[in-house]
């Protein structure tokens, strides 16, 4: 056991030395320009009451599924909710899964089959690399948003091919070339899986995603709608076509063997699903908020801040030696900004990342460029 400990204690002390030792913290009081609660449903009284009052109906279902959905875990209300979603999303069918990382590993593991050939944007998120490596496909990366370097990788593909993309970046704040893409995948019958975590809530006319925004339902194969940031609840949902629900549930290991969502969780998701078409004012306040913060970080020296449609904010500093040192004078002027380190964004690309809200103020805006001003 101490040799466990010791090699443990090294990896630990190796992260320290490079300045990238992870910690959980916790904050009170600071002003949210860290969380993934764009449009503030996450602390919306409406939403709450509104999640309140629809418990009731469903006083004679368990508190917890009980377990896993093809034994004694599924319910009506399940079905009712992957139904609101499909239609929501203008799908035939969706399924729901714990988590937005599950729901990747859930069907990145089982789709691709062996000799088939699967190309992802570097960019993509952790979750989606991590399915890939549970499957049975050849697998490789192109240059992030290229089109071009992704249709020559096209052209050594062998067995049905898959394209993966994020519509909004989690770490950059950009948003895929979804139409090109869209095309590309069309003219060599490549399936697109488009994750739309960072999208679902900010675009599309009810806040359905950029896919939907673009038109694109009828394009992409299938997507990955998210409940933990925008929707300000829990899970995530495969949404595409009945044959692909129908296969997860067959195929899916992280389906299969994971014990279903809690009836508090679902009825939440019904909840926002209820709020979400009503939230237009949210959506373009945020934008609007986010522009303004991008054009104020501009002007200043010392840094620089990308990209400029974007409700996530990469602040590079000129000095990125002093990147935790200035997110650490920011929290104590009050502004919850966090930095984002290697492993998680590649090596000289450490940045501040700065997530812009419909609940944050112009003041909060003017307070935040004053404390990165006073910082840098």
């Amino acid at each position: 056991m101490s040799n466990i400990l010791k090699k443990l204690e090294q990896k630990l002390a190796e992260r320290a030395a490079q300045g990238t030792l992870r910690q959980l913290k916790t904050t009170s009081g600071l002003i949210d320009f860290c969380s993934n609660d764009y449009l503030g449903l996450a602390r919306s009284e409406e939403l709450r009451a509104l999640i309140h009052k629809e418990e009731d109906k469903y006083k004679h279902l368990p508190l917890g599924a009980t377990g896993s959905r093809l034994l004694s875990g599924n319910h009506p209300l399940f079905e009712e909710l992957e139904s609101i979603i499909a239609r929501y999303h203008h799908t035939e069918a969706a399924l729901l899964f714990n988590s937005g990382y599950s729901a990747n590993v859930g069907l990145l593991s089982a789709l691709p089959q062996r000799g088939d050939t699967v190309f992802y944007d570097e960019a993509s998120h952790a979750s989606m690399k991590d399915g890939l490596r549970l499957s049975f496909a050849k697998t490789y990366s192109f240059r992030h948003n290229s089109v071009e370097d992704l249709r020559q990788k096209l052209k050594h593909a062998t067995g049905q091919v898959y394209v993966l993309v994020e519509s909004v970046y989690s770490m950059d704040g950009d948003a895929a070339p979804l139409r090109e893409l869209a095309e590309v995948c069309k003219d060599q019958e490549a399936a697109l899986i488009v994750d739309e975590a960072h999208a679902v809530g900010l675009y599309g006319e009810k806040g359905e995603g950029l896919v939907s925004a673009l038109g694109l339902e009828q394009d992409v194969f299938a997507q990955v709608i998210t409940y933990g940031k925008a929707m300000g609840s829990h899970g995530a949902a495969v949404v595409g076509p009945q044959a692909l629900r129908d296969f997860l549930i067959n195929f899916s290991r992280a389906f299969i063997y994971t014990t279903g969502l809690p009836t508090h969780a679902l009825v939440a998701l019904k909840c926002a699903y209820t709020l979400l078409p009503q939230l237009t004012q949210e959506r373009e306040r945020v934008k609007k908020l986010s522009h303004l913060l991008y054009l104020k970080l501009n002007k200043l020296s010392g840094i620089s801040c990308s990209p400029e449609n974007s409700v996530i904010l990469s602040v590079f500093l000129h000095q990125p030696q002093r990147l935790k040192e200035l997110a650490a004078a920011l929290q104590q002027e009050g502004f919850d900004v966090r930095p984002v380190l290697p492993p998680t964004v590649p090596q000289g690309t450490e940045r501040l990342r700065v997530i812009v809200h419909a609940f944050n103020t112009e003041e909060e805006i003017d307070g935040l460029v004053k404390a990165i001003a006073k910082g840098t």
